[in-house]
């Protein structure tokens, strides 16, 4: 009986710690979409080597590999001996945000006595903000009312500055976990912009992402 119940234990465990490394890895893989989209949308560059995009990335080149199969196998990139092109920016951009989950990237989230302007003026300086805050520091205008902020920084941070988490259904600050790759980048690349936006349900969403998309697709005509 205890060497079942150790059995069914250790059964438990592998189960877990393989979806955990699978999950892991599969955040990891993002990177090398929103590095491909940066160099595309905002520098014009659509060839690629393998070995450069991991050493930005900060994965294996094999990793690189992995991530690319799925885009090759939609017609978005072709793989040659040499590297890759990426051939179509707008169906690489639309499966990033079918894998996408914003949600599993919260590292803290709270609802506030505080409008959503106070919010803004209260991050810390290492954040960089995304959606709604995201696009008008971008482009100097929100297109809708939104009620909310939502941004990558660091849980610590926040819990110095807001105290601690305080989750609610309608928290009014979400703030996701801030990767290496998206802290060397300096800036929220655009292509992350659109994803993050595709992945809220918010109506006002939805007026934010078609701004963006016009935006996007002006840049790749």
């Amino acid at each position: 009986m205890i060497r079942g119940t150790f059995d069914r234990l250790f059964d438990f465990l592998s189960e877990n710690i393989l979806y955990c490394s699978i999950f892991i890895e599969h955040v990891r893989l993002e990177r090398v979409y929103r590095e491909i989209l940066f160099q595309r949308f905002e520098h014009g560059v659509s060839e690629f080597r393998e070995r450069e995009i991991a050493k930005r990335c900060g994965l294996a080149v094999s990793s690189v590999s992995y991530a690319l199969r799925p885009l090759k196998g939609i017609g978005a990139v072709e793989v040659h001996r040499r590297g890759f092109r990426l051939l179509d920016p707008w169906k690489t951009l639309i499966y990033w945000c079918s894998v996408r989950s914003l949600w599993r990237d919260v590292v803290y989230l709270n609802e506030l006595d505080l409008q959503v302007r106070e919010i803004e003026e209260s991050l810390p300086p290492s954040s960089i903000p995304t959606a709604y805050t995201g696009f008008k520091l971008r482009f100097g205008y929100a297109p809708a009312d939104y009620g909310e902020v939502l941004t990558y920084g660091i849980r610590e941070e926040f819990e110095d500055r807001f105290g601690d988490e305080r989750r609610s259904s309608r928290p009014n600050l979400i703030v996701l976990k801030m990767d290496e790759h998206l802290r060397g980048l300096g800036r929220l690349p655009l292509a992350q912009l659109y994803v993050d936006l595709w992945n809220l349900e918010t109506w006002y969403a939805q007026e934010f992402l078609r701004r963006i998309e016009e935006y996007l697709r002006r840049t790749v005509e």
